[in-house]
This record gives C-alpha cells, structure tokens and sequence, in this order.
C-alpha cells in the first residue's frame, strides 16, 4: 500500500484506486508492452511506449495515442518516449494503431497519472461569527454586489420536515433572509453561482439547472446538463467560464452561454484522486473546494487539478449549536471588499468570516 500524503488522509479522506490496472486491448496479435510501467506517474515523468508483437508480424508502422491525442509514431517495435507534463491528472488511456501487411490493428493500456505537489497546510484566523439560519441545507455561497447569496436543498430541516430548495438573498450580519425564491418539492437544489448578472443554480438529479435575473429573481431559462447522467453539485466562475462539479474528481469548466463542456480536470492530492468535489469558490485564481463529508477546504490549481493547499476547519463545527440535523460544512463565499472567506455547514446556526495564511 502507498505511503499517502499526510494531509489527504485526515483532511480530504482517501479514495483507493487500483492504481496499477492496466487495460489490455481485446487483441491477440498485438499488446502494448507493459513490463516496465509503474503505478503511478507524476508529471514532470516520462513513459516509454512499445509494441509486443508476439506472432513476428512484418510491421510498417506504428502511431502511438494518449487519450485519444496523436503523440508520435514508430517504424517497426521502436520505443516511443514521450513526457506527461503536458497531460491531465487521472488515467491516460493509450493506444497503439499498427499497421502490418496491409492490414491494421489496435492495442491499448493506460497509466495513472498523479499530482507532484504536497500540499500544504493553512491556517486560519476567525475574524467574526454571524448567525445563519439553522434551517437552511446549505449547498452554495456567493457574495455579488455586496449581497450575500445562497442556495439551499431539501435537507431535513431543523423541524424534522424535508425542507424546500431555494435560491435567497440574506443580511450575511444578521442572517435575515429578504429575498427567496423556491423550488418545487420534486427538486433538490445545489450549487449556485453569479456572472454577468445571473445567477446559475444546479440541481441534484432532477439533470437541470436554472438561469435567474440576479436582481429580480425572474427564472430566464431553464437548461439541460451536456451530459443526462451528470449530477448538479457545486458551481463558481472565473469571470468568464463556469466550473461544475458533479460528485466525482471532476471539474467541468462549461461556456456559459451554452452551458456545454470547454475543457475537465480530475483533482489529485498528492498521490491520491480526490472524490466528492462539492460546492466551488474561484479565489485569486484558484478553485476554492469543499468535500462532501469533510470539514475542510481543498485550494485546487484549475489548470492542472493540482490540491496545491487545504484548511482544516474541524474545529469550526464545534463552535455551532448541536442540534439534532447539524450536518457537514458546505458553503465558501470570497467578499471582495474585506478580502476574507465567509464559511458555513448544512443546517448550521452560524457563519464564520475567516482570514487564511499560510
């Protein structure tokens, strides 16, 4: 078993992979060459690629791929070096395409490849506690305009009702909500997020989310996920792209105009694929990540899924009223103006605005 990263075990958890699967191609003729591969690769790595050709075929060609990407080519069973820095955290899939006496035929493997970077430990100063209502299933948390937005879903409530999916507008000092919008009983909402005056709001499975005028509330469209078995969790953007997790390693980065995939990456701490990516704040460039069932904060590279930094807010849930439907921290909201982090939990009757160091 692997040593892991100190900080992935009691922060984010552990999510055991078979790491060293490699996946044979259905073909008897030819196999990629898998002897030499380790478990995992790391970035700055590199990886020799070879062609086992067992029933000595005349080979003219060989053209290698990775994920699908033309990487080079090979005249017979030359090796094909080729370096990982360029390509995404998570599994490679490889595939060789020979051509042999005038016919072709595929093989194809894969490899894991992990993040070179340890994460470091922040730490945090709380700066003030406001009241939050204890009432609300927090999913995501955003301030716009210096207004304190937030969407919750159908938790239990702190009636022991199942409570109602909203998208409100509150008084972060006061916890006063004055303005709600609600979903239907038969929707479950999650993670919000605001740009260019709208607020987009996912649902849990219900594969649809909502487009809302940031300041009236009317719902503007009502649009589909790019992909029917993708589930809505957490949201934020950068100012011009959005970013939809969905439960997984995953993080889509989507048009917002369309709402169709631009590009993905898959989080790694470490050596570990990190899972349960929930509600997203992009902070000074950076992919601020709650995960679901953790008390802490994962600080992601949005460019390569790199968990570069986590803060451990354990402490913080002992500071909120016990009741009965206290559930896990959920909800990171970045004010601008006072450059600190507002953070809350599902069914919490406080919100803590918190200042970051390292």
């Amino acid at each position: 078993m692997k040593k892991y990263n100190f900080l992935s075990v009691i922060l984010l958890g552990i999510t055991l992979a078979n790491c060293g699967d490699t996946k044979k191609g259905e073909n008897s003729i030819f196999t990629i060459d898998t002897t030499k591969f380790k478990e995992q690769y790391q970035p700055q790595e590199s990886l020799e690629l070879a062609v086992l050709n067992p029933n000595k075929k005349v080979i003219d060609s060989i053209i290698f791929y990775i994920n699908d990407k033309k990487i080079g080519s090979k005249i017979d069973t030359e090796k094909l070096t080729v370096t990982l820095k360029d390509q995404k955290l998570g599994y490679q899939n490889l595939k060789a395409l020979v051509y042999f006496e005038g016919e072709n035929s595929e093989a194809a493997s894969r490899v894991e490849l992990v993040s070179n970077v340890k994460p470091r430990l922040l730490k945090y100063t709380i700066v003030n506690t406001y009241p939050h209502d204890y009432e609300a299933y927090t999913q995501g948390l955003e301030f716009y305009r210096d207004t304190l937005y937030e969407g919750t879903g159908n938790g239990s409530g702190a009636t022991g009702k199942r409570g109602i999916s909203s998208l409100r507008k509150t008084d972060y000092k006061t916890g006063k909500v004055y303005k709600k919008v609600e979903l239907a009983d038969q929707y479950f909402g999650e993670g919000i997020t605001i740009l260019n005056n709208k607020v987009y709001q996912l649902t849990w499975q219900n594969n649809e989310g909502y487009i809302y005028n940031a300041d009236t509330f009317k719902k503007e469209k009502t649009f589909p996920y790019f992909k029917s078995e993708l589930e809505g969790w957490g949201l934020t953007n950068d100012g011009t792209y959005l970013y939809q997790s969905d439960g997984t390693e995953k993080i889509w980065k989507l048009d917002p105009q369309t709402l169709k995939e631009i590009d993905f990456i898959n989080v790694y701490s470490y050596e570990t694929k990190i899972k349960s990516i929930n509600e997203l704040e992009w902070i000074d460039g950076k992919i601020f990540g709650n995960i679901y069932q953790k008390d802490a904060i994962a600080v992601i590279n949005p460019q390569t899924g790199a968990v570069e930094a986590i803060i451990n807010l354990t402490d913080l849930k002992n500071k909120v009223s016990q009741l009965p439907d206290n559930d896990v921290l959920n909800g990171i909201a970045y004010n601008p103006k006072t450059k600190t982090i507002f953070v809350t939990g599902k069914n919490w009757d406080k919100m803590f605005e918190i200042k970051v160091s390292d």
